[in-house]
């Protein structure tokens, strides 16, 4: 994945160049990546970069005029157009498309340029005139930096498996760190599943002296949004719809080709009215699943063609069944082992997306930013499958997680569920491209933290929205039966009947109980999952590892390296494999979290 590794230590300059080396290696996973690196002996830096070709951040290193201050960086910085421009009106020499004019505007303003930095990232900047090094970066900590402190070194990497390879003692899971994958999805508090390897958390402005030791700053505190003064309903919709018209230009901006992840539901909706792109300017695709047309791709094959763009099915097939072990053991290394087996439809679907454009354009976290729509909770697997003292520690993991979960919604979301629960898929897509998204804007936060409560956890502001700029598209009804035409009270039948189909193709999918199972087992031949698998989702866990990956799961769950795990219950796994592969039980949760946890053993502890 695209990133930045580092070593700062005053040790000698053979040894460092050589971890150097590895640690590029380890995260250089495609071959239009591209790579370079960054020393200075004298003050103890020994950077390196992965990234994109053509990208905002391949432009590595960036010097000032003066080459005084060197910045190594990656993401994306989305700013006006009035920035850039002020900066060349103070004679400073870059590329605004690019990440070149960063260094220019630190020399200006020094370490209060960070607050002012709009979009994903982190970074390392060296000023050699104040002999000191910044590490940094986002506000969330959604572009993520592991860390290593040693005692006389101190390591950074956008992936762990980069320390992990050049320290080989920390090759070791936390048992804290896999009881809250088990039951939360992921690790929590910026620790991770590996022993003595951390998080930089969000906003982080750690600066290194010359004697390498970190003072650790934070440039912005949640607290500073939550206690705003709240707006009025209709006030709070008007400065809504004005923020966003201004800021989505800025992702619009770029060297590069950009497509649309056109969905069937409101957020990429809202970035299609509120701006009237040409036709044919702006391509748009869609995921899909091997057994229907899903409504995501009916509604958006609509909403392409009534705003005159080109569509796009980007569908998984028997290629992509063929390929799963490798493509779930590569979204799972990818990742550092923060996504499960889903990585693998979303790599082998984000490598397609690459071939229309390399940059995605997405309606990523419109939902948790505008309606507040959050899945942050715990959800504990079968008590069976684990050591008592080892899902002990599963249930205080959960019970964690609710009191993390407490306080601001907005809060808890940003600086929380999306950069600890969502970064693995976030990671699965970096590796393919560049993934952008407007509701994650600095302005745009700032004014969503005013809303009131009856401003929440509905749909009508976002579909003001889409009215406001585009009538047509107000009138197409959404993948989840949203919107639409159609009066009172076939508006409220529809709406039920695709939320019926949602929530049974989930049943069929992940949550199926087990009685349920037995009975469905025992109207096999009716095969009723083919009324619904596919008309909201594009993969399916349970029927694949029913059928298809069958003897995936039985080779990795059956073998004696599994069995050698102190917290599972080895004799319930093998009941539990066979019971679902025979359709009689659901365990998709469980295997799916087991195979992904047997694969981190395998690829970062035993394998590295």
């Amino acid at each position: 994945m695209p990133g930045i590794v580092g070593i700062i230590s005053k040790s000698p300059q053979r040894e460092n160049v050589e971890r150097l080396r590895i640690m590029i290696h380890r995260m250089n996973h495609e071959p239009f990546y591209i790579t370079g690196t960054y020393i200075n002996e004298r003050l103890g830096l020994y950077a390196g970069w992965v990234s994109h070709k053509g990208s905002f951040s391949d432009c590595m290193p960036i010097f000032n005029e003066k080459k005084t201050s060197i910045l190594v960086f990656t993401g994306e910085i989305f700013v006006d157009n009035d920035v850039t421009d002020q900066l060349k009106k103070q004679h400073h020499d870059f590329n605004s498309l690019t990440a070149s004019y960063l260094v220019h505007l630190y020399e200006e303003k020094g370490v209060s340029f960070l607050p002012e930095l709009n979009g994903q990232f982190s970074g390392v900047l060296l000023d050699s005139s104040a002999e000191r090094m910044l590490l940094f970066n986002d506000r969330y900590g959604m572009q993520r930096l592991y860390y290593y402190e040693g005692k006389d070194l101190f390591l950074f990497s956008s992936e762990a498996k980069s320390i992990l390879e050049v320290c080989p003692d920390l090759r070791e899971i936390d048992e804290q760190g896999l009881s809250e994958f088990f039951s939360c999805g992921c690790v929590l508090q910026n620790r991770t599943i590996f022993s003595k390897i951390y998080l930089l958390p969000g906003a982080s402005a750690w600066e290194f002296g010359v004697d390498n030791k970190p003072k650790k700053d934070s440039y912005c505190v949640s607290s500073a949004w939550e206690n705003q003064a709240v707006l009025k309903k209709e006030t709070y919709y008007e400065r809504l719809r004005d923020t966003f018209l201004s800021v989505l230009p800025r992702y619009f901006r770029s060297s590069q080709p950009i497509a649309l992840s056109l969905t069937g539901g409101l957020d990429t909706r809202i970035i299609l009215a509120c701006r009237d792109n040409p036709p044919g300017t702006l391509p748009c695709y869609t995921f899909a699943g091997m057994y229907r047309d899903s409504f995501d791709v009916r509604v958006a094959r609509r909403v392409a063609d009534a705003c005159h763009q080109t569509h796009q099915v980007l569908r998984l097939d028997s290629n992509f069944l063929r390929d799963f072990p490798c493509l779930a053991e590569k979204a799972v290394y990818i990742s550092d082992g923060c996504i499960d087996l889903s990585g693998a439809p979303e790599l082998y679907l984000n490598r397609l997306a690459r071939e229309i454009a390399p940059i995605r354009l997405t309606g990523n976290y419109g939902g948790e930013v505008l309606r507040k729509v959050g899945s942050f909770k715990a959800i504990y697997l079968c008590e069976k499958l684990f050591q008592p003292d080892f899902f002990q520690h599963i249930i205080e993991a959960g019970t964690t997680l609710t009191r993390l979960s407490s306080g601001d919604y907005l809060s808890v979301t940003l600086f929380k569920q999306l950069p600890w629960y969502g970064y693995g898929r976030l990671a699965v897509e970096q590796s393919q491209l560049t993934l952008r998204t407007p509701f994650m804007d600095n302005d745009l936060i700032n004014l969503v933290y005013r809303s009131s409560e009856e401003s929440d956890h509905n749909n009508e502001i976002s579909l003001r929205l889409i009215a406001d700029g585009n009538r047509a598209l107000a009138s197409m009804m959404t993948d989840r039966g949203v919107s639409g035409k159609s009066r009172v009270p076939f508006s409220i039948l529809a709406r039920l009947f695709h939320e019926f189909l949602f929530k049974a193709e989930y049943c069929y999918d992940y949550g199926m109980p087990q009685w349920l199972a037995v009975l469905n087992h025992a109207l096999g031949p009716l095969h009723l999952e083919r009324q619904f698998l596919g008309r909201h989702k594009f993969y399916h866990l349970n029927i694949w590892f029913q059928n298809e990956l069958s003897e995936y799961v039985k080779e990795i769950l059956f073998d004696r390296k599994t069995a050698t795990r102190a917290y599972l219950n080895n004799k319930f796994l093998k009941e539990m494999i066979e019971g679902h592969i025979a359709g009689r039980r659901n365990y998709t949760n469980e295997i799916n979290k087991i195979l992904t946890v047997e694969l981190i053993h395998r690829l970062f502890i035993e394998r590295l």
